[in-house]
């Protein structure tokens, strides 16, 4: 699949409605995709030790979406290979007082990968400009009436990209995805959770009151898109009415940019590799 078709670089007229939600591309099978799937995740386990034994690059994988667009179901199968011990995963929900009293990047700030880790943010701090906006919550979050103002959204937008471009500049590398899943399966997913008795406990009555608001996010999520996608930073925004597809795409895009990092195993020098010989024939011997 031609991931670049999905990739939001700087576009100031991007429309959120020129993406389809149900693309395939020429897999035509659930069965074709574990395939391609399987291989990703392969690569994506070998880079990981590189990532690891490197110690340089950190790598921040966002995952934004409506209610139902699977990003648990993204975590549960692409990330199925990462070693948990150099991976993190941390979901974003309504934030506690303690986060209201600080800046509103400070709780993803607590939560970025270390050198050499993969961080997974499930929602992220792009919270603050859509369901923050959706609903008209910026008077929750006890700033100086001063910075309230009709450009608030705009600052939001800069600050998050200036976040972005220093976490970049300084080997942390945000990959950004949105799951673009339609408002019509998204109905049929709603009413698979209420008819799936192992799926109820997944259903809220809150799934259904969001959605009565789903205009207003589409509108959101493709105004900070357009806002804070960059050549160097964009947004991968990903066809997820069928979640085989989508999860191909996500592993996609990971290992692309994994491989063009040019991560590798540390070189050991001539002293370590005596060092190491050394050591083998102290084991040999004993």
């Amino acid at each position: 699949m031609n991931i670049e078709k999905f990739k939001i670089g700087a576009n100031p007229d991007f429309r959120l409605s020129d993406i389809p939600t149900d693309y395939t591309g020429k897999i035509k099978s659930e069965k074709e995709v574990q395939e391609h799937l399987a291989e990703n995740i392969r690569l994506m386990e070998e880079f990981q030790g590189k990532l690891y034994a490197q110690d340089r690059y950190g790598i921040l994988i966002i995952l934004q979406a409506m209610d139902t667009a699977g990003k648990d179901g993204v975590i549960k199968h692409v990330m199925t290979g990462l070693n948990p011990q150099g991976t993190h995963v941390r979901s974003f929900k309504q934030p506690s007082a303690e986060e209201l009293d600080h800046d509103y990047l400070w709780r993803a700030n607590r939560h970025l990968p270390e050198r050499g880790q993969i961080g997974i943010f499930n929602r992220s701090y792009y919270e603050e400009v859509l369901v923050v906006r959706v609903h008209n919550l910026i008077g929750t979050q006890h700033l100086p009436a001063e910075f309230v103002t009709e450009q608030i959204w705009e600052n939001r937008f800069a600050q998050i990209r200036n976040f972005e471009a220093y976490l970049f500049e300084n080997g942390i590398i945000p990959i950004k995805f949105f799951l673009h899943i339609s408002k019509k399966e998204q109905r049929q997913r709603l009413l698979q959770r209420i008819e799936d008795p192992d799926k109820n406990w997944k259903f809220s009555e809150a799934d259904i009151k969001e959605r009565r608001y789903w205009e207003a996010y589409q509108y959101c999520y493709q105004e900070a898109i357009r806002a804070t996608s960059t050549d160097t930073i964009p947004w991968y925004v990903i066809p997820s009415d069928h979640k085989w597809v989508a999860r191909l795409l996500v592993s996609k895009v990971i290992v692309d940019t994994l491989q063009r990092l040019n991560l590798c195993y540390p070189v050991v020098n001539a002293e370590k590799k005596q060092m190491l010989q050394d050591c083998k024939l102290l084991l040999l011997n004993e």
